[in-house]
């Protein structure tokens, strides 16, 4: 698979695919580098400043897998940090594996747990990855910091929709839900850089889920999620938030127990994508779902 891989990445040694979408030009890009071995962390960092992406995935082959070439130990790195985990990276590190060894079941070992991914083959061609979640929590955010983050995104406490309290979710990394009353409030997204990154620091968040439920169904969400302390201003698509704003609707009760959820997220960007995010009865963990494509 090494040299496979290597024959068809740049000159970083990185792959780069795209995921929750099925064109090049949507969905969240990722670098994906599927044989990290003899990368220390430092070179890691380096590469993934490089590619630019606001996620880079390495793998190696997890000491002690069971000898099916299925089994990963994954690390993510922002261009300026490591992160626990990172959702679309997974989806696709998970496409660009099933391009190569085939469809089917795969395990990731990540610093947050381990994430199984299937991926499956759609009827119209496409690959398409869904990961479980390590599980989840929530937990309540100080009022002093909420309005420190409400300061740095320039909203007023009046523009949150008060059916959706404001928490702090994870689901293998931690982020700050904060609901928009409106569609409109959404879109108008400038905020304080240093003022949130340090905020964001400060309570070891790694984006923050800013969502507005459509009032025409409950199910459906569109989502932004500001990402400074990676040195992004924006993620176009973000799976680790997916996960855990499931985990938050689950918990709070505002979904039911079991579910399918849709989440719209890059449009504001220009780079329109679609995470799929599953609740299932008597499981705790969550599932998110999307397509992946290579970036030619």
């Amino acid at each position: 698979m090494g040299n496979l891989a290597q024959s068809e990445t740049d000159r970083t040694g990185v792959l780069r695919y795209t995921a929750f979408s099925s064109s090049p030009q949507g969905g969240n890009p990722a670098g994906v580098v599927l044989d990290a071995s003899g990368l220390d962390e430092a070179a890691m960092l380096a590469v993934a400043a490089e590619v630019g992406y606001s996620e880079t995935a390495f793998l190696v082959p997890a000491p002690g897998s069971d000898g099916s070439g299925r089994e990963f130990t994954v690390r993510y790195f922002s261009p300026v940090a490591e992160v626990p985990f990172c959702g679309h990276a997974t989806v696709a590190a998970a496409v660009a594996l099933a391009e190569r060894i085939g469809p089917g079941e795969l395990v990731f070992a990540t610093r947050a747990g381990a994430v199984p991914v299937s991926v499956v083959r759609t009827p119209l061609g496409e690959l398409r990855a869904t990961l479980t979640s390590v599980p989840p929590y929530t937990e309540e955010i100080a009022p002093a910091d909420l309005a420190e983050a409400l300061a740095a995104l320039d909203w007023r406490s009046e523009e949150l929709d008060p059916a959706l309290p404001p928490r702090i979710a994870y689901a293998g990394a931690r982020h700050l839900v904060l609901a928009a009353g409106t569609r409109e409030r959404l879109a108008r997204l400038d905020y304080d850089v240093e003022r949130l990154k340090a905020l964001m620091l400060r309570l070891d968040l790694t984006t923050l889920q800013l969502v507005h439920r459509d009032p025409r169904d409950v199910t459906v969400f569109h989502v932004r999620d500001p990402f400074p302390v990676g040195g992004v201003v924006e993620d176009p698509a973000t799976g680790a938030a997916a996960a855990a704003l499931g985990g938050y609707l689950r918990e709070l009760g505002l979904v039911p127990d079991s579910a399918v959820l849709t989440l719209h997220q890059g449009a504001d960007l220009g780079r329109p994508g679609e995470l799929t995010v599953e609740l299932r009865h008597g499981d705790a963990r969550i599932h998110v779902s999307g397509s992946g494509v290579r970036i030619p």
